[in-house]
């Protein structure tokens, strides 16, 4: 059945509004989307190789790249060697348990103190010692049961010494990862080297065993203070050193035949 007369009449019959038509840019034509090969909607490339980095990013990245290249001496490439994960987080949980009071902790106590009606005796709690100056001074009077050297300090100056110094006075030491990672312990951005003096009785078992590995590892083990590090060359340089090593390795052998 055709539509009814009324139905034919209600059709528009004023002219399109200027508002109405859709606006096109007369700078840019609209094209028709392309599906086929070579068509396709382009992938978002990855530009970080073009980024301008931060300088510090820069500088980072290019002393890893020079302690790779250059021979680095003993002393400095001890700091790569460092403790296992299984052994640091053994370490970490007795130095989180040593962990020094905060500001409200401190409060605290010094509020029930007050309060007491014969207030005891101070008693200085058994807490991890940091600061650089305040270490060394431990380690110099033998005050020091265990010693922990963050092993990315910069500039490496400031404690590429400490073993030694550990060494000379007999008092055990450890390298491990991340200065940010010892400066939690002690509520700080960072820390250098952090040192237990004193731990209580149900404890002495656990660092003492920490005291062995760390012997082990670092204080008695001298063919590792004389191991040089660095001078692994570019993919590029490698390759050219093996063509010409086996180029000299073919001339040598033709030589032999005659």
């Amino acid at each position: 059945m055709g539509k009814s007369k009324k139905a034919r009449s209600k059709k528009r019959t004023t002219p399109y509004k200027k508002d109405d038509k859709p606006q096109v840019d007369p700078l840019y034509e609209p094209r028709k989307r392309n599906a086929r090969i070579g068509g396709d909607i382009r992938h978002k490339p990855d530009l970080s190789r073009f980024v301008k980095w931060p300088k510090y990013v820069q500088l980072q990245r290019q002393r890893k790249i020079l302690y790779q290249r250059l021979k680095v001496p003993p002393s400095i490439n001890q700091f790569t060697r460092t403790l296992s994960k299984d052994q640091a987080k053994s370490l970490f949980s007795l130095l989180q348990t040593y962990k020094p009071e905060d500001r409200k902790e401190k409060r605290a106590r010094l509020l029930a103190a007050a309060q007491e009606e014969k207030p005891a005796a101070y008693k200085k709690p058994l807490c991890v010692q940091y600061g650089l100056n305040h270490v060394t001074s431990l380690v110099e009077n033998k005050k020091a049961a265990l010693v922990c050297i963050a092993s990315d300090v910069d500039p490496i100056e400031l404690v590429v010494w400490l073993p030694a110094l550990c060494r000379r006075m007999g008092v055990p030491y450890c390298i491990v990862k991340n200065k940010s990672r010892l400066g939690k312990v002690v509520d700080k951005k960072n820390a250098t080297c952090v040192a237990i003096c004193k731990v209580e009785s149900k404890d002495e078992k656990k660092l003492n065993s920490l005291k062995d590995t760390c012997n082990t590892m670092f204080n008695n083990n001298k063919e590792a203070l004389r191991v040089w590090g660095g001078g692994i060359m570019g993919l590029k340089t490698q390759k050219r050193l093996e063509i010409r090593a086996k180029m000299l390795a073919e001339e040598a052998a033709k030589k032999a035949k005659y």
